[in-house]
């Protein structure tokens, strides 16, 4: 169907309160998909301008480029180089609808979903809600310690540091200092080593520059790992090359170690070990998260929701998920498939094929998975990639890494801004974005954290 019959369709079609939340009432299959993120983005570039209303749910009104949010935290990018307004990126598309509002509750028997601005009802829904930090029960990391899921994460970590330095630059206290100046970050998957090598180079190349008061070395670096190795999931060149550039950079690496306590300024492990900081990011590990509505007994472990081989959740009939929280468990993949974004993308546009196929009662395919491996960069001009069989370390590693993340942005702009500023640094280590806009204060951000958990959220990831 061409654009302007769609456009026709719904301009007849009149815009009435529709189970309290007003959407113009159409004679289509309404798809409601909660999350806009890589999952969720890529199912709406597939039924765009079809004869389907599509309505994106999201507690944000922007999507957000999550490999880079680090970048946000180390002063090197601006928040909104790698966020993009969902509105902006559906405008052409006039079979979409976004609503920002936080989906609190389905209700399958009655096909509806209830939201803190009213209830939709609909014929297909989609979860691609994400995940959130897991800090796996442990209250006062959480309350101490910050996670990195989204925008808001990486300017708290950002306003965090910058403060912390500043307060270390005015005290006398010799113990004080050091625990300012500490960092530990936990978890050596690709988030971890990322920010642990953007750390290590503002160490390196600003610290002096800025904080003349007192030498680069007193700002140390931890990177807390619970298994043996960095990077688990990369190739074993990976994971060596990596604990070279890093312990290059003059990160300490502790390997084997489990973070059992934080009281913001002594970092405990199981082994007993303590470390002195006021600094503690975490990023050793995630959960699923989505509305009420879903039976337990289809959540698996990591609160993951259980699907068949086609993305529908079990035990229903018009309900997928897609993306981080979906879980399809089978022989090939007992712990469901990795939570990266090329795993969203994929099922995204697999799903969008599927229910064009669906309500043109065409038979479907199962889900089949593309590893098109995987990279992660430690610093500027060291990077890693396993692709398939080949792997890279290095310099050309760096180039894809760059090449890779850079046309993933949505957003001409967005990509025009985030070159731009890597060329400066690539040339000058220059990180001009070291501005403290408001006051930082953990208590606060735990206790809003907090008392977000009492309802559930949805992610834009």
């Amino acid at each position: 169907m061409k654009d302007k019959d769609i456009h026709n369709n719904i301009l007849k079609s009149s815009c009435k309160i529709a189970n309290d939340i007003c959407l113009p009432d159409t004679e289509w299959p309404r798809v409601v998909i909660i999350g806009g993120g890589f999952a969720g983005l890529a199912l709406v570039e597939k039924l765009k301008h079809k004869a389907i209303q599509v309505v994106l749910f999201d507690k944000n009104n922007f999507h957000q480029f999550q490999p880079l949010l680090y970048q946000v935290a180390t002063s090197a990018l601006e928040p909104d180089s790698i966020v993009f307004p969902f509105r902006k990126q559906i405008s052409g598309y006039k079979n979409v609808l976004f609503r920002l509002a936080e989906v609190q509750e389905i209700q399958p028997s009655s096909n509806t979903i209830m939201t803190n601005k009213g209830s939709v009802s609909y014929d297909y829904l989609i979860l691609a809600t994400g995940t959130a930090t897991n800090f796996f029960g442990m209250d006062t990391v959480a309350e101490n310690g910050l996670g990195m899921k989204d925008i808001r994460d990486s300017l708290n970590i950002r306003h965090m540091m910058l403060q912390n330095l500043e307060q270390a630059a005015i005290t006398c206290d010799d113990e004080e200092r050091d625990a300012l100046t500490n960092f530990v970050i936990v978890g050596g998957g690709p988030a971890g080593v990322e920010m642990a090598g953007a750390l290590a180079e503002f160490c390196k190349y600003i610290l002096p520059k800025d904080y003349p008061e007192y030498p680069s070395s007193i700002m140390n670096i931890y990177l807390i790992e619970a298994n043996k190795e960095l990077l688990s999931t990369m190739s074993d060149k990976a994971s060596i090359n990596t604990l070279k550039y890093l312990k290059n950079l003059n990160v300490k690496v502790l390997f084997n170690e489990v973070v059992s306590d934080y009281d913001s300024t002594i970092v405990s492990t199981k082994s007993g070990k303590t470390i002195l900081a006021k600094n503690l990011i975490w990023t050793a590990g995630v959960k699923g998260q989505f509305p009420k509505g879903i039976d337990k007994k289809y959540v698996v472990k990591g609160n993951r929701i259980k699907t068949d081989p086609f993305l529908k959740v079990e035990g229903h009939k018009n309900i997928f998920a897609i993306g981080d929280i979906a879980a399809l468990i089978s022989e090939k993949t007992p712990k469901g498939h990795p939570q990266v974004a090329q795993t969203a993308i994929q099922q995204g546009k697999y799903l969008g094929n599927s229910i064009l196929n669906i309500i043109q009662d065409k038979p479907i395919k199962p889900f089949k998975y593309k590893d098109k491996g995987a990279l992660a960069t430690v610093g500027k001009r060291k990077a890693v990639a396993d692709l398939g069989k080949l792997e890279f370390v290095g310099y050309f590693a760096w180039l894809l890494w760059s090449i890779v993340h850079l046309m993933s942005i949505s957003g001409f702009r967005n990509r025009l801004m985030v070159g731009f500023n890597w060329a400066v640094s690539y040339f000058t280590y220059e990180k001009s974005n070291r501005l403290i806009i408001r006051n930082f204060n953990k208590k606060e951000i735990s206790k809003s954290t907090t008392n977000s958990q009492t309802t559930v959220k949805n992610s834009s990831h």
